[in-house]
């Protein structure tokens, strides 16, 4: 097991979730955004039609940031591998500190499978469709080193060796 960090901040603005997402983005993030009546579908671009949504999440090989609307500010999550700077990630507080993670394998249907919603989609650079088999995600378990419970799965991109 791995020593993993998870920080929290509520009361941001729509303005802040971006730039926080522009902060904590790499090339190879990927975006999930979901509204009361559509997701967007996990894409390599920040989905600018479904932003900020009701709630989302932005991942890459180090960390997922999750945001959800809370009346009329957003709350934001931070799940990660690497320790992140509270400097950097202003009003940010460590939600414990004996966490720890392990990375496993994640699925994904196929485009012509049955699945809900009918028209989920995978978008890669400049909106092109890609194949699902093509993504390389996993999931990261987020468990309490004590209880060994597990109380956050979050998205992470893997590695082709992984």
């Amino acid at each position: 097991m791995n020593k993993g960090f998870v920080y929290f901040k509520p009361g941001l603005s729509p303005d802040d979730v971006k730039k926080l997402l522009e902060k904590l983005a790499t090339e190879k993030s990927y975006y999930f955004v979901r509204s009361p009546h559509a997701v967007s579908g996990i894409c390599m671009k920040l989905p600018d039609e479904f932003f900020p949504g009701f709630e989302g999440q932005m991942f890459n090989s180090d960390r997922e940031l999750r945001w959800k609307k809370q009346g009329s500010t957003y709350e934001a999550l931070i799940l990660s591998r690497v320790e992140a700077n509270l400097v950097d990630l202003e009003g940010f507080k460590e939600l414990g500190e004996n966490w720890e993670w392990c990375d496993r394998a994640a699925y994904f249907h196929s485009l012509d499978e049955p699945k809900f919603p009918k028209n989920f989609i995978y978008q890669g650079e400049n909106n092109k469709t890609i194949e699902s088999k093509n993504i390389s995600i996993g999931q990261r378990y987020f468990q309490d080193q004590r209880t060994a419970t597990v109380h956050f799965v979050a998205l992470t991109v893997r590695s082709k060796n992984d």
